[in-house]
Protein backbone atom coordinates (compact mmCIF):
# COMPACT_ATOMS: atom_id res chain seq x y z
CA UNK A 1 0.00 0.00 0.00
CA UNK A 2 1.36 3.40 -1.02
CA UNK A 3 2.05 5.68 1.93
CA UNK A 4 0.45 9.09 1.58
CA UNK A 5 2.78 12.06 2.02
CA UNK A 6 0.11 14.72 2.61
CA UNK A 7 -3.57 15.03 3.51
CA UNK A 8 -5.82 14.25 0.55
CA UNK A 9 -9.33 15.75 0.12
CA UNK A 10 -12.14 13.24 -0.15
CA UNK A 11 -13.06 12.03 -3.66
CA UNK A 12 -14.64 14.68 -5.86
CA UNK A 13 -13.43 17.81 -4.06
CA UNK A 14 -10.58 18.53 -6.44
CA UNK A 15 -12.93 17.99 -9.39
CA UNK A 16 -14.82 21.14 -8.40
CA UNK A 17 -14.11 24.19 -10.50
CA UNK A 18 -14.04 27.10 -8.07
CA UNK A 19 -16.64 29.82 -8.60
CA UNK A 20 -15.18 32.79 -10.50
CA UNK A 21 -16.96 36.07 -9.73
CA UNK A 22 -17.40 38.89 -12.19
CA UNK A 23 -14.44 41.17 -12.88
CA UNK A 24 -14.02 44.33 -10.81
CA UNK A 25 -11.27 46.15 -12.70
CA UNK A 26 -10.52 47.46 -16.19
CA UNK A 27 -6.82 48.41 -16.26
CA UNK A 28 -6.11 51.67 -18.05
CA UNK A 29 -9.67 53.00 -17.97
CA UNK A 30 -10.12 56.48 -16.50
CA UNK A 31 -13.50 55.61 -14.96
CA UNK A 32 -14.92 52.20 -14.08
CA UNK A 33 -18.53 51.18 -14.68
CA UNK A 34 -18.91 47.83 -12.90
CA UNK A 35 -21.93 46.15 -14.47
CA UNK A 36 -20.87 42.56 -13.89
CA UNK A 37 -22.35 41.54 -10.54
CA UNK A 38 -26.01 42.66 -10.56
CA UNK A 39 -25.40 45.18 -7.80
CA UNK A 40 -27.94 47.95 -7.36
CA UNK A 41 -26.79 51.32 -8.77
CA UNK A 42 -28.64 53.10 -5.95
CA UNK A 43 -26.57 51.59 -3.15
CA UNK A 44 -28.01 50.72 0.26
CA UNK A 45 -30.61 52.84 2.07
CA UNK A 46 -29.06 55.63 4.20
CA UNK A 47 -30.60 54.06 7.31
CA UNK A 48 -28.71 50.82 6.64
CA UNK A 49 -25.43 52.70 6.44
CA UNK A 50 -26.16 54.43 9.74
CA UNK A 51 -27.11 51.15 11.40
CA UNK A 52 -23.87 49.58 10.18
CA UNK A 53 -21.81 52.48 11.55
CA UNK A 54 -23.59 52.35 14.90
CA UNK A 55 -22.79 48.65 15.19
CA UNK A 56 -19.09 49.57 15.22
CA UNK A 57 -19.54 50.69 18.83
CA UNK A 58 -20.08 47.07 19.89
CA UNK A 59 -17.51 45.11 17.89
CA UNK A 60 -16.23 43.33 21.01
CA UNK A 61 -19.52 41.47 21.48
CA UNK A 62 -20.67 38.31 19.74
CA UNK A 63 -23.80 38.71 17.60
CA UNK A 64 -27.06 36.97 18.45
CA UNK A 65 -26.26 33.35 17.59
CA UNK A 66 -29.71 32.67 16.19
CA UNK A 67 -30.06 35.96 14.27
CA UNK A 68 -33.25 36.50 16.25
CA UNK A 69 -33.60 40.27 15.66
CA UNK A 70 -33.19 39.82 11.90
CA UNK A 71 -35.49 36.80 11.75
CA UNK A 72 -38.20 38.70 13.61
CA UNK A 73 -37.82 41.69 11.28
CA UNK A 74 -38.11 39.45 8.22
CA UNK A 75 -41.12 37.69 9.76
CA UNK A 76 -42.85 41.00 10.41
CA UNK A 77 -42.11 42.22 6.90
CA UNK A 78 -43.48 39.18 5.10
CA UNK A 79 -45.93 37.76 7.64
CA UNK A 80 -43.90 34.63 8.38
CA UNK A 81 -43.13 32.42 11.35
CA UNK A 82 -39.68 33.53 12.62
CA UNK A 83 -38.95 30.02 13.88
CA UNK A 84 -38.97 28.82 10.26
CA UNK A 85 -36.51 31.45 9.04
CA UNK A 86 -32.80 30.63 8.88
CA UNK A 87 -30.26 33.37 8.14
CA UNK A 88 -26.82 33.03 6.66
CA UNK A 89 -23.82 34.68 5.09
CA UNK A 90 -25.57 35.37 1.81
CA UNK A 91 -28.06 33.02 0.22
CA UNK A 92 -25.02 31.11 -1.11
CA UNK A 93 -24.34 29.82 2.40
CA UNK A 94 -27.99 28.87 2.81
CA UNK A 95 -27.87 26.89 -0.45
CA UNK A 96 -24.75 25.08 0.72
CA UNK A 97 -26.28 24.31 4.11
CA UNK A 98 -29.39 22.86 2.47
CA UNK A 99 -27.31 20.72 0.15
CA UNK A 100 -25.05 19.42 2.91
CA UNK A 101 -28.04 18.61 5.10
CA UNK A 102 -29.93 16.60 2.47
CA UNK A 103 -27.38 15.22 0.03
CA UNK A 104 -24.40 12.89 0.13
CA UNK A 105 -22.48 10.42 -2.03
CA UNK A 106 -24.78 8.58 -4.43
CA UNK A 107 -27.46 11.29 -4.29
CA UNK A 108 -28.43 13.56 -7.18
CA UNK A 109 -29.14 17.28 -7.32
CA UNK A 110 -31.15 18.56 -10.27
CA UNK A 111 -31.18 22.01 -11.87
CA UNK A 112 -31.78 23.64 -15.25
CA UNK A 113 -29.19 24.02 -17.99
CA UNK A 114 -28.20 27.62 -17.31
CA UNK A 115 -28.95 27.64 -13.60
CA UNK A 116 -26.87 29.40 -10.96
CA UNK A 117 -23.33 27.94 -10.77
CA UNK A 118 -23.45 27.60 -6.98
CA UNK A 119 -25.89 24.67 -7.29
CA UNK A 120 -23.30 22.50 -9.02
CA UNK A 121 -20.57 23.55 -6.59
CA UNK A 122 -22.74 22.77 -3.56
CA UNK A 123 -23.77 19.37 -4.94
CA UNK A 124 -20.19 18.33 -5.68
CA UNK A 125 -18.96 19.63 -2.33
CA UNK A 126 -21.56 17.44 -0.59
CA UNK A 127 -20.40 14.42 -2.58
CA UNK A 128 -23.49 14.32 -4.76
CA UNK A 129 -23.96 14.11 -8.51
CA UNK A 130 -25.17 17.14 -10.51
CA UNK A 131 -27.92 16.43 -13.04
CA UNK A 132 -28.79 19.07 -15.64
CA UNK A 133 -32.10 19.50 -17.47
CA UNK A 134 -32.21 21.33 -20.82
CA UNK A 135 -34.11 24.59 -21.14
CA UNK A 136 -36.49 25.95 -23.77
CA UNK A 137 -35.63 29.42 -25.07
CA UNK A 138 -33.26 29.94 -22.12
CA UNK A 139 -36.15 29.31 -19.74
CA UNK A 140 -36.62 26.51 -17.21
CA UNK A 141 -38.51 23.57 -18.72
CA UNK A 142 -40.60 21.92 -16.00
CA UNK A 143 -41.18 18.75 -18.01
CA UNK A 144 -37.46 18.39 -18.70
CA UNK A 145 -36.74 18.67 -14.99
CA UNK A 146 -39.39 16.12 -14.09
CA UNK A 147 -38.14 13.66 -16.70
CA UNK A 148 -34.77 13.59 -14.94
CA UNK A 149 -36.05 12.90 -11.45
CA UNK A 150 -34.90 9.46 -10.26
CA UNK A 151 -34.95 7.57 -6.94
CA UNK A 152 -31.54 9.15 -6.34
CA UNK A 153 -32.83 12.73 -6.63
CA UNK A 154 -32.73 14.53 -3.31
CA UNK A 155 -32.97 18.22 -4.28
CA UNK A 156 -34.34 20.19 -7.23
CA UNK A 157 -33.00 23.74 -7.47
CA UNK A 158 -35.06 26.39 -9.26
CA UNK A 159 -33.72 29.92 -9.71
CA UNK A 160 -36.79 32.00 -10.43
CA UNK A 161 -35.98 34.47 -11.94
CA UNK A 162 -32.91 32.73 -13.26
CA UNK A 163 -29.41 34.17 -13.32
CA UNK A 164 -27.83 34.77 -15.86
CA UNK A 165 -30.74 34.55 -18.32
CA UNK A 166 -33.24 36.80 -16.50
CA UNK A 167 -36.12 34.52 -17.47
CA UNK A 168 -38.75 33.11 -15.11
CA UNK A 169 -41.60 30.62 -15.00
CA UNK A 170 -45.10 31.51 -13.71
CA UNK A 171 -46.12 30.34 -10.26
CA UNK A 172 -48.59 27.88 -11.77
CA UNK A 173 -45.66 26.10 -13.39
CA UNK A 174 -43.74 26.13 -10.11
CA UNK A 175 -46.72 24.52 -8.40
CA UNK A 176 -46.98 21.92 -11.17
CA UNK A 177 -43.30 21.09 -10.73
CA UNK A 178 -43.73 20.68 -7.00
CA UNK A 179 -46.92 18.62 -7.27
CA UNK A 180 -45.13 16.12 -9.54
CA UNK A 181 -42.11 15.63 -7.27
CA UNK A 182 -41.88 12.77 -4.77
CA UNK A 183 -42.58 14.01 -1.24
CA UNK A 184 -39.05 13.14 -0.13
CA UNK A 185 -37.48 15.43 -2.77
CA UNK A 186 -36.75 18.96 -1.61
CA UNK A 187 -37.64 21.81 -3.97
CA UNK A 188 -35.39 24.83 -3.41
CA UNK A 189 -36.81 28.08 -4.80
CA UNK A 190 -34.00 30.58 -5.24
CA UNK A 191 -35.73 33.97 -5.37
CA UNK A 192 -32.73 36.30 -5.21
CA UNK A 193 -34.29 38.72 -7.70
CA UNK A 194 -37.92 38.46 -6.58
CA UNK A 195 -38.21 42.13 -5.63
CA UNK A 196 -37.56 43.22 -9.21
CA UNK A 197 -40.22 41.06 -10.87
CA UNK A 198 -43.25 42.98 -12.19
CA UNK A 199 -45.38 40.09 -13.47
CA UNK A 200 -48.83 39.22 -12.11
CA UNK A 201 -48.25 35.50 -12.60
CA UNK A 202 -45.07 35.42 -10.49
CA UNK A 203 -44.64 34.45 -6.83
CA UNK A 204 -41.46 33.85 -4.86
CA UNK A 205 -42.78 30.70 -3.18
CA UNK A 206 -43.87 31.61 0.34
CA UNK A 207 -47.26 29.99 -0.27
CA UNK A 208 -45.71 26.61 -1.10
CA UNK A 209 -43.32 26.70 1.85
CA UNK A 210 -46.20 27.47 4.20
CA UNK A 211 -48.24 24.51 2.99
CA UNK A 212 -45.75 21.73 2.26
CA UNK A 213 -42.88 19.95 4.01
CA UNK A 214 -40.54 19.75 1.02
CA UNK A 215 -40.17 23.34 -0.24
CA UNK A 216 -37.62 25.98 0.78
CA UNK A 217 -37.42 29.58 -0.47
CA UNK A 218 -34.10 31.44 -0.35
CA UNK A 219 -33.69 35.23 -0.49
CA UNK A 220 -30.83 37.73 -0.35
CA UNK A 221 -30.01 41.24 0.83
CA UNK A 222 -27.28 41.54 -1.83
CA UNK A 223 -29.42 42.78 -4.70
CA UNK A 224 -32.20 45.34 -4.28
CA UNK A 225 -31.20 46.11 -0.67
CA UNK A 226 -27.63 46.92 -1.68
CA UNK A 227 -25.83 44.96 1.05
CA UNK A 228 -23.69 42.64 -1.09
CA UNK A 229 -20.50 43.53 0.81
CA UNK A 230 -21.99 42.33 4.10
CA UNK A 231 -23.08 38.88 2.80
CA UNK A 232 -26.58 38.44 4.17
CA UNK A 233 -29.28 36.01 3.11
CA UNK A 234 -32.12 33.95 4.52
CA UNK A 235 -34.53 31.16 3.80
CA UNK A 236 -38.08 30.29 4.77
CA UNK A 237 -38.41 26.57 5.36
CA UNK A 238 -40.61 23.87 6.86
CA UNK A 239 -39.94 23.40 10.57
CA UNK A 240 -38.05 20.15 9.99
CA UNK A 241 -35.77 21.69 7.38
CA UNK A 242 -35.11 24.76 9.53
CA UNK A 243 -34.19 22.46 12.41
CA UNK A 244 -31.72 20.54 10.24
CA UNK A 245 -30.07 23.72 8.95
CA UNK A 246 -29.74 25.15 12.45
CA UNK A 247 -27.95 21.98 13.53
CA UNK A 248 -25.20 22.30 10.93
CA UNK A 249 -24.75 26.05 10.46
CA UNK A 250 -22.06 27.94 12.36
CA UNK A 251 -23.22 29.28 15.74
CA UNK A 252 -22.48 32.89 14.72
CA UNK A 253 -22.81 32.66 10.95
CA UNK A 254 -24.32 36.15 10.58
CA UNK A 255 -22.36 39.12 11.88
CA UNK A 256 -23.94 41.88 13.95
CA UNK A 257 -23.34 44.84 11.62
CA UNK A 258 -24.88 42.88 8.75
CA UNK A 259 -27.96 42.10 10.82
CA UNK A 260 -28.36 45.73 11.85
CA UNK A 261 -27.99 46.96 8.28
CA UNK A 262 -30.40 44.31 6.98
CA UNK A 263 -33.11 45.26 9.47
CA UNK A 264 -32.77 48.93 8.57
CA UNK A 265 -32.65 48.30 4.82
CA UNK A 266 -35.80 46.20 4.86
CA UNK A 267 -37.72 48.95 6.66
CA UNK A 268 -36.94 51.63 4.07
CA UNK A 269 -39.88 51.25 1.68
CA UNK A 270 -39.08 54.45 -0.19
CA UNK A 271 -35.57 53.31 -1.11
CA UNK A 272 -36.86 49.97 -2.34
CA UNK A 273 -39.52 51.76 -4.39
CA UNK A 274 -36.85 53.99 -5.95
CA UNK A 275 -34.81 50.93 -6.92
CA UNK A 276 -37.84 49.31 -8.57
CA UNK A 277 -38.76 52.51 -10.40
CA UNK A 278 -35.18 52.92 -11.64
CA UNK A 279 -35.10 49.36 -12.92
CA UNK A 280 -38.53 49.65 -14.55
CA UNK A 281 -37.27 52.65 -16.51
CA UNK A 282 -33.80 51.54 -17.57
CA UNK A 283 -34.20 47.78 -18.12
CA UNK A 284 -36.53 48.18 -21.14
CA UNK A 285 -34.55 51.20 -22.36
CA UNK A 286 -31.34 49.21 -22.43
CA UNK A 287 -33.01 46.30 -24.17
CA UNK A 288 -34.47 48.55 -26.87
CA UNK A 289 -31.22 50.42 -27.48
CA UNK A 290 -29.13 47.24 -27.62
CA UNK A 291 -31.53 45.59 -30.05
CA UNK A 292 -31.31 48.67 -32.30
CA UNK A 293 -27.66 47.71 -32.81
CA UNK A 294 -28.68 44.35 -34.27
CA UNK A 295 -27.95 42.33 -31.15
CA UNK A 296 -30.36 39.85 -29.60
CA UNK A 297 -31.31 40.37 -25.95
CA UNK A 298 -33.11 37.82 -23.80
CA UNK A 299 -36.15 39.46 -22.14
CA UNK A 300 -35.46 39.76 -18.42
CA UNK A 301 -37.53 40.30 -15.28
CA UNK A 302 -34.44 40.92 -13.13
CA UNK A 303 -32.05 43.85 -12.94
CA UNK A 304 -29.81 42.57 -15.73
CA UNK A 305 -29.85 41.58 -19.39
CA UNK A 306 -28.23 38.78 -21.38
CA UNK A 307 -26.78 40.13 -24.65
CA UNK A 308 -26.08 37.68 -27.47
CA UNK A 309 -23.26 38.28 -29.96
CA UNK A 310 -22.45 36.58 -33.28
CA UNK A 311 -20.17 33.54 -33.18
CA UNK A 312 -17.85 35.26 -35.66
CA UNK A 313 -17.04 38.88 -36.38
CA UNK A 314 -18.35 40.88 -33.43
CA UNK A 315 -18.00 38.14 -30.82
CA UNK A 316 -18.78 38.28 -27.11
CA UNK A 317 -15.10 37.91 -26.27
CA UNK A 318 -14.18 40.82 -28.55
CA UNK A 319 -17.02 42.92 -27.15
CA UNK A 320 -15.89 42.19 -23.58
CA UNK A 321 -12.35 43.33 -24.35
CA UNK A 322 -13.52 46.43 -26.24
CA UNK A 323 -15.94 47.52 -23.52
CA UNK A 324 -13.27 47.06 -20.87
CA UNK A 325 -11.11 49.67 -22.63
CA UNK A 326 -14.02 52.06 -22.08
CA UNK A 327 -14.21 51.18 -18.38
CA UNK A 328 -17.27 48.98 -18.82
CA UNK A 329 -17.06 45.69 -16.95
CA UNK A 330 -19.64 43.11 -18.05
CA UNK A 331 -19.99 39.45 -17.03
CA UNK A 332 -18.72 36.71 -19.27
CA UNK A 333 -21.11 33.77 -18.97
CA UNK A 334 -19.16 31.08 -20.80
CA UNK A 335 -19.08 29.08 -17.55
CA UNK A 336 -22.89 28.93 -17.77
CA UNK A 337 -22.70 27.36 -21.23
CA UNK A 338 -23.28 30.71 -22.95
CA UNK A 339 -19.93 31.55 -24.60
CA UNK A 340 -21.54 33.91 -27.12
CA UNK A 341 -23.23 36.14 -24.56
CA UNK A 342 -22.43 38.78 -21.95
CA UNK A 343 -24.57 39.70 -18.96
CA UNK A 344 -24.95 43.36 -18.07
CA UNK A 345 -26.43 44.85 -14.92
CA UNK A 346 -28.73 47.84 -15.13
CA UNK A 347 -26.55 50.71 -13.93
CA UNK A 348 -27.14 54.36 -13.21
CA UNK A 349 -28.06 56.68 -16.07
CA UNK A 350 -24.45 57.59 -16.80
CA UNK A 351 -23.38 53.94 -16.96
CA UNK A 352 -26.34 52.92 -19.11
CA UNK A 353 -25.80 55.66 -21.67
CA UNK A 354 -22.04 55.07 -21.71
CA UNK A 355 -22.68 51.38 -22.39
CA UNK A 356 -24.88 52.10 -25.40
CA UNK A 357 -22.39 54.60 -26.80
CA UNK A 358 -19.52 52.11 -26.45
CA UNK A 359 -21.56 49.23 -27.92
CA UNK A 360 -22.50 51.48 -30.84
CA UNK A 361 -18.81 52.14 -31.48
CA UNK A 362 -18.01 48.44 -31.20
CA UNK A 363 -20.71 47.32 -33.60
CA UNK A 364 -19.76 50.06 -36.08
CA UNK A 365 -16.05 49.47 -35.94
Amino acid sequence: MTELTRPIPRPGVLAIEAYVPGKSTAPGAAKIYKLSSNETPLGPPPAAIEAFKKAADELEYYPDGSSKPLREAIANRFGLDPARIVCGSGSDEILSLITNAYMGPGDEGLYSEHGFLVYKLAILAAGGTPVVAPEKNLTTDVDALLSRVTPKTKIVYLANPNNPTGTYIPFEDVKRLHASLPKNVLLVLDAAYAEYVRRNDYAAGIELVSEFENVVMTRTFSKIYGLALLRLGWCYAPAGVADALNRIRGPFNVNGPAMAAGIAAMADDSHIAKAITHNDRWLPWLMTEIEKLGLKVTPSVGNFLLIHFPKTGKTAKQADAFLATHGLILRSVAAYGLPDALRVTVGNEDANRHLIAALTDFMGA
